[in-house]
């Protein structure tokens, strides 16, 4: 009984135990949620008065720059007020200007208008009064007025004719003079704006060696060696006493070059025997066809002609190897090319036209079979062959007043040839000559019958003939040196004297397969 009352006693005190904590977290939290409440409304107060004060700032700045702008406004706006009360004030005084010179145009018009009224009546009495005059003069002279006038008009013609020639002569006077200084310009600043060396081209070839026994290797047993070397490359080959050197003499610098370097594969080589000797001439001569090629090639690619024939290319490179009164042959072509370019230039003509006619207008001086022709002539001949441009071919064929000249590239191809020649140092007139007379001698007795090859060597001196053994006995070859000789002396003027040495050989050739 005591327990169940124990029980009951415990159940009731946990009863009102829970329920006055309920009643106590309950006022908690009302007490927590109201200032919660009071803590939202105090800081939205604040955010409200903080976004306030923001607006009011926004306004007032944007006030500002609304007041600011329309300030600046206000200024353009006056500004442009004193312009427009500017611009009208000066049209106000325009306008009265205006008026003023109105005003006056109008009475100025109204004195000529009196004026022309009384010109007028005295017009129609000078008219009177010249009717008379006309008439009495008329009964005078028994001539009419329009007889009068036209002799008049005559004689002035005549006047008019005489001063506008001494006008036209004045005119030309100055233009000649103005030509000529401009012309000399042109020349002149053509001339500067041009530098390049002068190659002469001497007669002799020196070939050094590294001691004096290959001397004695190259003459051969009784000279054979030597003599097979003459007569194959037309070089007179001294060997004297001058130390390693051995001389080579010839007026004619592709057989000198020739000559050089097959001595000098011989050399190299060391079977110097006379089959060996024509067989690397031989070779030396492909070998300078070739390089002869080449030189027309890059001559050609160094000036910028393109598109020319390669015979024309090959007669370009033959020109390394001849001379002009002793001036390089395409040195000289080179620098006429290149003056033709900057004269045709300053003129305002073609230059690339004017280049390739400047390099082509000796081309006529080496050729290959040489016909009695001027070399002016022979070259416009062999561009026309080679299908060269109208042009080019009269510059060629006119430069030396062969022909006449029917383009402007022509006179001035003439003026540069004549500039590159006429420069001081540019050419010798004497070993010219001396080539052409050597030349004359080799022409003299080739033109015999029978003979294959000649060389005048040993400085014209001397002239070995080379026949053909099957053509010529040797009873024959004795009269031929004789008539050579005798046409010579009959023929041509040379100092001292010629010895003409006529070379018959036989050769006997087999082979074993």
């Amino acid at each position: 009984m005591t327990i169940d009352i124990v029980v009951v006693m415990v159940f009731v005190s946990f009863i009102i135990g829970g329920g006055l904590s309920y009643v106590l977290w309950d006022r908690a939290l009302r007490s927590k949620k109201d200032k919660l409440i009071r803590d939202g409304q105090a800081e939205a107060e604040v955010l409200k008065k903080d976004k306030i004060l923001q607006a009011k700032e926004k306004f007032l700045y944007l006030k500002a720059e609304h007041e600011k702008f329309v300030n600046e406004k206000n200024v353009k706006i006056n500004l442009l007020e004193q312009k427009v009360k500017q611009r009208e004030s000066s049209l106000n005084l325009r306008q009265e200007e205006f008026q003023k010179k109105n005003n006056e145009i109008e009475a100025i018009r109204a004195n000529l208008n009196k004026q022309l009224e009384v010109v007028e009546n005295k017009g129609v009495e000078l008219e009177k009064m010249h009717k008379k005059q006309v008439e009495k003069l008329e009964d005078l002279s028994n001539m009419s007025a329009e007889e009068a006038k036209a002799q008049l008009v005559e004689s002035m013609k005549e006047e008019a004719k005489t001063e506008a020639m001494s006008y036209i002569n004045d005119i030309m006077d100055e233009a000649k003079i103005s030509a000529n200084k401009e012309s000399k310009r042109i020349v002149v600043q053509t001339i500067q704006r041009v530098a390049t060396e002068t190659a002469i081209e001497n007669s002799v070839t020196v070939f050094n060696i590294d001691n004096d026994e290959i001397k004695g290797r190259i003459i051969g047993r009784e000279g054979r060696n030597i003599r097979a070397l003459e007569a194959a490359t037309g070089i007179e080959i001294i060997v004297d006493d001058t130390p390693e050197a051995i001389i080579l003499s010839g007026f004619d610098p592709v057989r000198r070059e020739i000559a050089r370097l097959a001595l000098h594969q011989l050399v190299t080589d060391g079977r110097i025997h006379p089959a060996r000797i024509e067989e690397v001439v031989a070779k030396t001569k492909k070998q300078i066809e070739e390089e002869i090629i080449e030189t027309g090639k890059r001559t050609a690619i160094d000036l910028g002609v393109h598109g020319l024939h390669p015979e024309l290319i090959r007669l370009i490179g033959k020109m390394k190897y001849r001379s002009s009164y002793g001036q390089n042959l395409l040195q000289h072509s080179r620098e006429v090319a290149n003056l033709c370019a900057i004269m045709a230039s300053e003129l305002g003509l073609n230059t690339k036209v004017a280049k390739r006619a400047g390099l082509l207008h000796d081309i006529g001086k080496v050729p290959d079979d040489e016909p009695e022709l001027p070399h002016a002539i022979l070259g416009m001949k062999l561009a026309e062959k080679y299908k060269e441009k109208p042009d080019v071919c009269n510059a060629i064929g006119a430069h030396h007043d062969e022909l006449e000249m029917t383009t402007l590239i022509s006179p001035i191809v003439q003026v540069c040839d004549a500039i590159s020649g006429a420069r001081p140092g540019a050419r010798r007139e004497v070993v010219e000559s001396y080539i052409k007379r050597l030349k004359d001698l080799e022409n003299l007795a080739l033109s015999y019958p029978g003979v294959t090859k000649t060389y005048a060597i040993q400085a014209g001196r001397e002239l070995r003939v080379i026949v053909g053994s099957d053509k010529i006995s040797d009873v024959e070859a004795e009269s031929l040196s004789y008539d050579i000789s005798k046409k010579i002396q009959d023929e041509m003027t040379y100092p001292g004297q010629i010895k003409i040495t006529v070379i018959r050989e036989t050769r006997a050739i087999a082979y074993a397969k």
